[in-house]
């Protein structure tokens, strides 16, 4: 009997760690840097989403001004975190290679566990606004600037 209570204690145990490893490890998307995120943590910040593909040449020229975009936003402090999403799939040595090549400075989303709050655009380059309560603000389609960026942000603020 007190090795049956004994198999059942350290079943449940191992139950526990299990269910508490896989709930403090779990992620909504992971990012080429190995980071990973949750869509709570982000609650409270301004999240932009763009597509982008090497084959698209208005995604290409906008990377420069996406790079800019983080890089103000990161020096003002502000709650913006902006993500890429390559629209072709890739490994990620790939798309390190992609990211390498065109100097992309900011986060690349390489494994969606959560679906992301919007659906996969028609068009590229979209972009997608998503409001600090996780709420989608809306779709920005064609290439965009720093300013132009700010500008919707600022737009969707008011609304």
């Amino acid at each position: 009997m007190k090795k049956i209570i004994l198999y059942l204690s350290a079943g449940l145990l191992a139950l526990t760690a299990g269910i508490s490893i896989q709930y403090y490890t779990k992620y909504d998307f992971a990012t080429l840097d190995g980071s990973t995120y949750t869509f709570n943590e982000l609650e409270g910040n301004w999240i932009v989403v763009n597509y982008f593909a090497e084959w698209c040449a208005p995604c290409l020229r906008e990377i420069p001004e996406l790079n800019h975009f983080q890089e103000k936003a990161l020096a003002d402090n502000t709650k913006i975190k902006l993500f890429g999403v390559s629209y072709d799939a890739m490994q990620d040595h790939e798309l390190q290679l992609i990211a390498d090549k065109y100097d992309i400075q900011f986060p690349l989303i390489t494994d969606v566990d959560t679906a992301l709050p919007f659906e996969l655009p028609k068009y590229l380059p979209a972009t997608y606004l998503i409001r600090p309560d996780g709420s989608l603000a809306g779709q920005l389609l064609g290439e965009q600037s720093a300013r132009s960026l700010q500008e919707a942000i600022s737009a969707a603020n008011t609304n």
